[in-house]
């Protein structure tokens, strides 16, 4: 405490000072509300830069939504080219008779199906043929060339072996997403620093821990881009199975509305596969911050 003596006309007056009073955190009362003020401040601007990054990312759609609104204004024949109106009204009305979420949940289950078996068996054999010797010079050259098949050159050949059931959708999925997995996990494994792997060695780390804190780990942004790259796919490769004989999902929609020239309702079908995609990606990119939280992305 200060005492200091403050000299007037008539008497000298002697003044106390109070020394300042600082809380736990050592900010004073005078300066904790200029602290928390400063720090609402930086997480406002953080919230309003992310916000304004999200309304960019959509401002080539909402754009090309505001063009067909536009487009189709002052059309007088729309049923070449739908309105929004259009579509929105046929989109109601599926949903309303419970088709709309019936198409979309049978074509999810076939996606998914595909996904799962083809996914899964090319990450297995990335792993086998990225982690062993043999097994890589067995089987990388010949999945390397059925790799560059397309898709759609195998759907006569899936037609006559599966025919035209629900099994046939689910491989020829299948069939497209394994390639992507595979060549990820090939690639992720073997472009691992030899000198890790020989480091865990050195500290006496058993295969299965190798495999678990220096393998897995490092190869996972490769695997990751290859299941975000099959998740894209998945929806390519279902919409050309869709559209052989079938009588349920997004695909069937499409091909029975085109039949009868209901252009509105085929429009509304390019849009929810490209929901669906969007969904998919969203997902790959949450697998991969969850995942990968080392990575700035």
């Amino acid at each position: 405490m200060e005492t200091t003596l403050e000299r007037s006309d008539d008497a000298t007056t002697r003044v106390t000072k109070q020394p300042t009073v600082a809380d736990a955190t050592g900010t004073s009362p005078a300066t904790r509300p200029q602290t928390i003020s400063s720090t609402a401040t930086r997480w406002g601007r953080r919230g309003a830069a992310a916000i304004g990054r999200s309304l960019l990312g959509w401002a080539l759609p909402l754009v090309a939504v505001l063009w067909w609104f536009l487009a189709t204004r002052h059309v007088s024949v729309t049923d070449l080219f739908p309105s929004p109106g259009q579509v929105w009204d046929r989109t109601v009305e599926l949903t309303r008779s419970g088709d709309l979420f019936a198409y979309i949940g049978q074509s999810t289950r076939r996606a998914l199906a595909g996904f799962t078996l083809g996914g899964g068996i090319g990450f297995l054999l990335g792993l086998f043929t990225g982690l062993s010797k043999w097994t890589n010079l067995l089987l990388n050259n010949t999945i390397q060339m059925l790799r560059n098949i397309p898709v759609l050159a195998v759907i006569p050949l899936a037609l006559v072996w599966f025919g035209i059931g629900e099994e046939v959708k689910i491989y020829l999925v299948a069939f497209g997403v394994f390639f992507l997995v595979y060549a990820n996990t090939y690639h992720g494994i073997r472009s691992i620093d030899p000198k890790l792997v020989e480091m865990s060695r050195v500290y006496g780390m058993s295969p299965w821990k190798r495999f678990a804190n220096v393998v897995l780990p490092g190869a996972m942004p490769s695997i990751l881009v290859g299941v975000r790259l099959a998740l894209g796919v998945m929806w390519l490769v279902l919409i050309a199975a869709e559209t052989v004989a079938t009588d349920e999902g997004i695909g069937y929609m499409a091909m029975s509305a085109r039949n009868v020239m209901q252009m509105d309702t085929v429009v509304l079908s390019i849009i929810l596969y490209s929901i669906l995609g969007k969904l998919s990606d969203v997902v790959a990119v949450v697998l991969e911050k969850s995942l990968v939280r080392w990575k700035k992305l």
